[in-house]
């Protein structure tokens, strides 16, 4: 797709009431968001507004993702068990007094260590997915039409490569000189620690990181609408970030009050969804937990008590995670678009992509 995405650019329309009387029609809404630059308001509502309205292929394409994942961290940590179980009974034995062998210790950490790699690229693969999904969900729910799980899935792992690429380059620009200071700076905590180095080496470690945190901050919000316009522009990794860095520039505040409060509504509301999760499964345990006496043996109430209040709490859990992973990225994307009705006078553009396809003679009446 073109830098314009489909969405040519106009000079900005002006609506409401203007001076000497006169009126201009409010701006068209066919979707979650009236056609005209934003409040902040409008981004978190209308990120509501697309979570309810597209909650099936957005929950869809977020359970795929998420289980393939979770299919592939079980089967690596199964795989790891099973080929040190010797090991894992000699370091994990309870009627041990004895300390566990260093070499079964060292077995069982490099049999974890493959399912530990897979956990952090299924993570970050996982992040990219859902940053892929969120742009295309909202390039519909502005136009206001319809969205599939099918067409989702399939443009979301369309641009998946470049907004990973997107994602990964953020993280080592702006994560990559604190992993660097954490990297020097163990050893010389560790040395601090037991006295055969000066606690100065510390000192400075910690300046370092105090240092590098507002830089880390700032490149992280530059660079924060990559994803979005990796799926809205098609554009590659390195072309998305210096767009977004051109989107960014002259709104960083903006853009960073935006994306903190998105991901602090993300957060309260997640909790919220928890909540009645974990109170269902505390009331088909409680009853369970009165039955039980001193010395008796563990009734079958008590068993099925705990396995609802299990399933319930992994429900929440997994619900709540939904709401928490996405609605953030849906109001990042809701701020691309506002940007660029702000900046580059998208309003025109997408009012006309939102109207039906013209009537031509000859032809019959267009498509509903």
């Amino acid at each position: 797709m073109s830098h314009n995405a489909g969405w040519e650019q106009h000079p900005q329309q002006q609506y409401g009431p203007q001076w000497g009387g006169g009126w201009i029609q409010p701006p068209p809404q066919p979707g979650v968001i009236p056609l005209r630059p934003l409040g902040v308001g409008e981004m978190i509502g209308g990120a509501f507004k697309a979570f309810r309205q597209y909650w099936k292929p957005l929950v869809g394409v977020m359970l795929a993702v998420q289980g393939v994942g979770f299919l592939l961290v079980t089967a690596a940590i199964v795989i790891g068990v099973a080929a040190a179980s010797s090991s894992f009974s000699e370091v994990f034995a309870i009627d041990s007094d004895s300390p566990a062998d260093s070499g079964d210790v060292a077995t069982v950490f490099l049999a974890l260590l493959p399912g530990g790699l897979i956990l952090l690229l299924v993570m970050l693969v996982g992040t990219a997915a859902i940053g892929a999904l969120c742009p295309a969900v909202v390039q519909e729910a502005v136009l206001g039409r319809s969205a599939t799980f099918r067409d989702m899935w399939r443009r979301s792992r369309s641009r998946l490569p470049s907004v990973l690429g997107a994602v990964s380059l953020t993280g080592l620009i702006a994560g990559g000189p604190a992993v660097l200071i954490y990297a020097i700076g163990f050893p010389l905590m560790i040395m601090a620690w037991d006295g055969s180095a000066a606690p100065a080496g510390l000192f400075l470690l910690i300046l370092a990181v105090l240092a590098w945190m507002p830089v880390a901050a700032w490149l992280a919000v530059r660079f924060s609408l990559a994803p979005a316009v990796a799926v809205f522009e098609e554009l590659r990794p390195v072309a998305a970030l210096r767009r977004s860095a051109a989107l960014v520039k002259g709104s960083w505040w903006r853009v960073f009050g935006v994306s903190v409060l998105a991901y602090a509504v993300g957060l309260a509301g997640g909790y919220a969804i928890q909540m009645p999760f974990g109170f269902v499964g505390i009331l088909a345990l409680f009853p369970a937990m009165l039955d039980a006496g001193p010395g008796d043996a563990v009734p079958a109430t008590m068993i099925i008590g705990i396995i609802v209040y299990v399933v319930c709490l992994l429900a929440g859990t997994v619900v709540s995670a939904l709401f928490q992973l996405g609605y953030p990225q849906l109001v990042v994307s809701l701020l691309y678009v506002d940007q660029r009705m702000r900046n580059e006078g998208l309003a025109p553009a997408l009012i006309t992509a939102a109207q039906p396809s013209a009537w031509t003679p000859g032809q019959g009446p267009a498509s509903p």
